[in-house]
């Protein structure tokens, strides 16, 4: 089941998050950034901070029947229409099970309930196989790149001095739909 986090949530967010993306443990699944960042991804704190500070942004959880936590997502309003997704995270264990898909499936309807007619993301232009994984998912690239923010630990310790992140898109609805599925519903 996949619902909104609260603030109790986040300890164990925040651990999940780095288990996934840094060190040793990110390894058992395949999205790791150890070999090119280091130190934590995030902290407790820092979520409960970003969550403060960014008006209608929220933590989805996805959870088993036993209430494990299994994933998480952040999604942030950035427009009248356009929602960003980040910190997108499987637990490294149980990742190429399925679960992402789920994960952003339930994303997506999310941010569409709030209006939300785009879904934005940005990958680490090295990731080549999560890029691909988006890619599957409908996200095209924009053209766009930001700034990796070099020089704030909070986000990790770059052990590369070329990293920055691709921007990419999904039109949700219709346009962003998979094509066998808009034809199937349009007759």
């Amino acid at each position: 089941m996949v619902v909104t986090a609260t603030a109790a949530d986040l300890e164990e967010i925040a651990a999940l998050v780095n288990s996934a993306y840094r060190g040793e443990s990110s390894r058992a699944g395949w999205t790791t950034e150890a070999d090119y960042l280091a130190g934590q991804r995030t902290d407790a704190e820092r979520l409960r901070e970003q969550l403060a500070a960014t008006p209608g942004a929220v933590m989805l959880a996805m959870r088993d029947d036993d209430g494990a936590l299994l994933g998480s997502v952040w999604l942030e309003p950035r427009g009248v229409d356009v929602w960003h997704l980040g910190m997108f995270t499987i637990r490294p264990t149980l990742q190429s099970r399925g679960l992402g898909r789920t994960l952003l499936d339930e994303s997506e309807r999310f941010v569409k309930s709030r209006g939300a007619r785009r879904l934005r993301i940005a990958v680490i232009q090295l990731r080549e196989p999560l890029i691909a994984w988006y890619e599957r998912r409908g996200f095209r690239a924009t053209g766009e790149t930001d700034p990796f923010p070099y020089g704030d630990a909070r986000s990790g310790i770059p052990l590369r001095d070329d990293l920055q992140l691709l921007v990419f898109e999904k039109l949700l609805g219709d346009e962003g739909a998979d094509p066998s599925t808009r034809s199937a519903r349009s007759g």
